[in-house]
């Protein structure tokens, strides 16, 4: 059962639980925030920026998901072809009709190219630098399992101020199938060689923990925004605010 606290922090394994003994990453909603684009696009798009930030992500992972399931993933592209194509759309959609005059001028408009180069320069949450430094410290091997590219997320980190406290990167590009595919939760496993069970994987995203959980992984739901978790039937094994929650698990 999940633990349904509302407080900052998750409950921390019992004691004779088995504590994790490493710790993977979402990274697109949780190591690095997805809707920090937002600004830019208000700039560049005066009252449309945060309905474009929003319908940018939905796209984004509607996609993923159907180059995924249709036919066999013939249809595979690479995240950050998967990144643009959704803002295109978001773009079509929200401003199409009112700031631009038809889909050649849109689809080449600079303003694309630079959210596109701020994806890579993502905001990450204030507390995570902090988290990820503490669990270094302690000698926790740490990783991120993410639906980007590796070009995206070694970009990311390294704007984010990660570098080197990270043991694994981990993208699912060459497997060609995104999360929450069980073959890319599976990557986790052989980068650590551990068992799903003994890792514990850590996402914002409710799609994202329920299949990490639905694939055996030990779960902790960051939910930043006070939202329900997926009516799927089943539960992350926890729940807590922000990043800091992961340090229960690991007390100094």
């Amino acid at each position: 059962m999940a633990t349904s606290s509302t407080s900052l922090r998750a409950q921390a394994p019992k004691p004779g639980s088995s504590q994790p003994r490493a710790v993977l990453f979402d990274a697109y909603g949780t190591l690095f925030d997805v809707y920090s684009v937002a600004q830019l696009a208000e700039e560049l798009f005066p009252g449309h920026g945060q309905a474009l930030s929003v319908l940018w992500r939905d796209k984004q992972i509607e996609y993923t998901r159907l180059v995924t399931t249709s036919n066999n993933g013939a249809h595979y592209q690479p995240f950050g072809a998967l990144t643009r194509a959704a803002l295109v759309f978001a773009l079509k959609k929200i401003v199409g009709g009112t700031l631009l005059h038809d889909d050649f001028m849109l689809e080449h408009d600079p303003a694309i190219e630079m959210l596109l180069a701020q994806y890579q320069h993502l905001d990450a949450f204030p507390e995570n630098l902090g988290v990820l430094q503490q669990l270094k410290a302690q000698g926790i091997p740490i990783g991120i399992l993410s639906n980007g590219d590796a070009v995206m997320l070694h970009a990311a980190v390294h704007s984010a101020g990660f570098d080197g406290l990270l043991d694994h990167v981990i993208s699912v590009d060459p497997i060609r199938k995104y999360k929450t595919h069980p073959d890319a939760y599976a990557l986790g496993e052989q980068a650590t060689g551990l068992a799903a069970r003994d890792i514990l994987f850590v996402s914002c995203n409710a799609w994202d923990a329920l299949g990490a959980n639905w694939y055996g992984y030990t779960t902790l739901w960051v939910n930043r925004y006070h939202l329900p978790f997926e009516e799927l039937g089943t539960q992350p094994s926890h729940t807590g605010n922000d990043l800091r929650a992961v340090l229960d698990f690991f007390p100094r």
